[in-house]
């Protein structure tokens, strides 16, 4: 029996991958996306409100739309742990844990790990108090005391927006001093006269506590004489890990810090490999953003395999 080859291989399944998915089947290339977790890091978030056309929705709901819209043009999804992926003369071939599929093309939208504080209770209380997004969850949180755990630029620019919405945001940082860039100290110091934002340098987040839903985190060191601190949630901004060991096996270019390197049609340097979503070096992580790049990584591969016919 011949094995089948698809004109391009999906890595993985977030906004990036499926809206890569519904170009790809639309330009009649046959599509698979190879995925661990159906819906990616967004289905975890409790309601989106800035996705265009979207309304209000939770995460999974958005994702399930998406993932139905690409599989009624008729890509494939499969829930299989990608283990590697090689290039094979102009082709290529992914590796799962289950089974090889070559295949003409590969997209890369593995996405970002997020770091996460690996404190007792903060998978307990994910999309219950502990969130990754202020963008998506902010407005959750109307009126509410919150915590950014976090001391770099990110995390000012998550508290700053958390004002928007927040009664009270705290800055939980392990260092001496958060280091933003100065423009976003300098607005931090403004809501800090303003008693919207506190800073608590040289502590830790030990534990995070509630019942059906968070309502404090212990600190590792008092705080106003206490270790324990009233908090309505809790966003975690520590960074993440780009998920492109894969893509530098196959010797596509990334940043100093892991992303890869695409330009604006989501190209590598590789030819026949593109990329989309949060693994690549684009600076604004947001899904709309991951939308589009899957969308042009679909249109280059076709534009590359027309190519390739001539």
């Amino acid at each position: 029996m011949a094995v089948k080859t698809y004109d391009v291989v999906i890595i993985g399944g977030g906004v990036g991958g499926y809206s890569a998915a519904l170009y790809a089947s639309r330009f009649n290339l046959s599509t698979l996306v190879l995925t661990e977790d159906k819906g990616g890091r967004l289905q975890y978030t409790h309601i989106i409100e800035n996705y265009p056309g979207a309304g209000s929705k939770s995460g999974s709901e958005l994702m399930s739309v998406m993932e139905n819209q690409a599989t009624s043009f008729g890509s494939e999804i499969k829930v299989e742990k990608v283990k590697g992926a090689k290039k094979e003369g102009s082709a290529f071939k992914v590796i799962t844990d289950k089974k090889e599929y070559p295949c003409k093309t590969v997209i890369i939208a593995t996405g970002v790990e997020r770091r996460s504080l690996g404190v007792p209770g903060e998978k307990e209380f994910q999309n219950k108090g502990v969130s990754f997004c202020a963008t998506c969850d902010g407005a959750l949180f109307k009126n509410k005391i919150v915590a950014v755990a976090g001391g770099s630029d990110s995390a000012a620019k998550e508290a700053l927006l958390l004002t928007e919405h927040a009664k009270k945001v705290y800055i939980i940082y392990r260092g001496d001093e958060i280091h933003p860039e100065p423009i976003n100290m300098k607005r931090i110091n403004e809501k800090i006269k303003e008693d919207r934002v506190e800073i608590i340098n040289k502590t830790n987040v030990a534990e995070i506590k509630g019942n059906k839903v968070m309502t404090h985190v212990v600190l590792d060191k008092e705080h106003k004489g206490s270790k324990e601190l009233k908090l309505d949630g809790i966003f975690i901004e520590i960074g993440g890990t780009p998920g492109s060991a894969l893509a530098q096996g196959l010797g596509v270019k990334t940043d100093e810090k892991g992303y890869i390197v695409i330009d604006r049609q989501s190209k590598t340097n590789v030819p026949g490999v593109f990329a989309a979503g949060d693994v690549t070096s684009n600076v604004w992580k947001q899904g709309i953003i991951a939308a589009a790049e899957g969308s042009y990584a679909a249109f280059s591969a076709f534009e590359y395999l027309k190519s390739k016919e001539k």
